[in-house]
């Protein structure tokens, strides 16, 4: 498709953003490219050279975005109110549409300072980047719809980190996302005592994110699309195994798209204390928190609504938090499973006994749902998947297991080999564990799809 450039953005103004520049870096070197989001939004076609003069240099894309922007928010951080946040490592580069139309922003990390970095540099780990291309790569090919990894480029500059090794290298990322509107950038507007520029921002996310024109009742019916939204996203995070590790509210995208990949972990087991942050003391963010943690969340967008909307429809959308996301994670484990959904509560009685036999089990999971894909459980599955074996018959499967990938190993992504793939660009510059972890993922892709 043809590159469509887009200035939505810029119609919020000066109050909602300011206007900064990349840093300088000593080099630029372009360590990962992804042509296949890159060909969504027409920007497949630019040579290496072009590639890092933008997303290493940034210089600006014609007709998209003149200057960068650091977007203003606030959030809650474990449960507390922070005024003292907004983008610190990164900004808003670029707008334009993708190949379905949607708007689509591409934001920074590592991109240098601003207004709101606070005492930190700006800067991002190369591991940090290695890290979110693997996140995201392998959600997206679980179904979870997340943030892209549009670029890597390596900095040639040292950074110093208090939680790991240091000096380590550090890099520049680009993610391709749906929007960069936080819960928080609402939060901060409600902390400012800003009606006017709540009613302004819950237009501008209607109209550009969600294809509606805003009324009287505008913040209710954008309450209840971020509810569906963010269930639907706890859902699919619970089906992946996946533990986000952060869920602030400042971490939380008004259209439901997860990102920002920091202390994120695959749980082996269905196991529902499982962390991923190892700050995170008290759980409030473990595996199985984690719907409640979203909730809560979408919760703190309600309460900055209120200003600018009746009590009554505000609650009215919350309350459709909880069954919205029943429906998207038994739809979510049903996929994940390989069998078609009936459309009866016979549905959601096999996810709810699924979710059980693992968590009495803590069978290991990415072996369990390759193994058992297409309904037909092995034989060494015991005692403890018997129910679920008997409502299995009831099933067909979704797709045939006629992919090659059915015939190796289940494609994972534990700590241990993340780790691995990180040691061999640490300790060789040896990027081929990266590449084929990348590959591999995208072929369990094409057999889930």
């Amino acid at each position: 498709m043809d590159f469509t450039p887009q200035q939505a953005i810029l119609e919020l103004g000066d109050p909602f953003y300011d206007r900064v520049a990349a840093a300088r870096f000593p080099q630029t070197i372009l360590r990962f490219r992804n042509d296949r989001a890159a060909a969504q939004v027409g920007l497949d076609t630019l040579s290496d050279a072009e590639w890092i003069a933008h997303f290493g240099r940034f210089e600006p894309l014609k007709g998209s975005l003149p200057t960068p922007l650091a977007l203003r928010y606030h959030g809650h951080q474990f449960r507390v109110y922070n005024p003292e946040i907004g983008d610190g490592r990164g900004f808003l580069f670029a707008q334009m549409r993708d190949s379905g139309g949607r708007l689509i922003d591409l934001g920074t990390k590592g991109s240098g300072q601003t207004p709101y970095s606070r005492f930190g540099d700006g800067r991002l780990t190369l591991k940090g980047g290695v890290r979110e291309i693997l996140a995201t790569e392998m959600l997206e090919a679980l179904g979870v719809e997340t943030s892209r990894t549009f670029s890597l480029i390596e900095t040639g500059e040292e950074l110093h980190r208090g939680d790991e090794p240091s000096p380590t290298r550090a890099a520049v990322l680009v993610r391709m996302s749906h929007g960069h509107i936080r819960i928080g950038t609402f939060q901060r507007l409600a902390h400012l005592g800003d009606r006017d520029a709540l009613a302004q921002l819950t237009g501008y996310v209607l109209r550009h994110y969600y294809g509606e024109q805003p009324g009287e009742d505008a913040p209710a019916r954008l309450l209840g699309h971020v509810v569906r939204r963010t269930a639907r996203m706890a859902g699919r995070f619970m089906a992946a195994g996946f533990v986000h590790g952060v869920l602030n509210s400042d971490n939380i995208n008004v259209t439901g798209e997860s990102f920002d990949y920091g202390p994120w972990r695959f749980a082996p087991f269905w196991e529902m204390g499982f962390t991923a942050a190892y700050f995170d003391h008290a759980g409030l963010y473990a595996f199985g928190r984690q719907p409640e943690a979203i909730y809560w969340d979408a919760m703190q967008l309600a309460i900055a609504l209120r200003p600018i909307a009746e009590e009554e429809p505000l609650i009215e959308a919350m309350e459709g938090f909880a069954e919205t996301y029943r429906q998207e994670v038994t739809a979510a484990l049903l996929w994940r499973l390989g069998v078609a959904p009936r459309g009866t509560p016979a549905d959601r009685v096999l996810a709810e006994t699924l979710e059980k036999a693992l968590a009495t089990t803590l069978a290991p999971l990415d072996e369990f749902f390759f193994e058992a894909f297409g309904g037909n459980l092995p034989a060494h599955y015991g005692e403890a998947f018997d129910d679920l074996r008997s409502q299995l018959a009831h099933y067909a499967p979704r797709k045939p297991r006629d992919h090659a990938y059915w015939s190796g190993t289940p494609c994972s992504m534990l700590i241990d080999e993340v780790e691995a793939i990180w040691a061999a660009i640490a300790e060789r510059d040896d990027w081929a564990p990266l590449n084929a972890k990348v590959a591999a993922i995208r072929n369990m892709a094409e057999a889930l799809a």
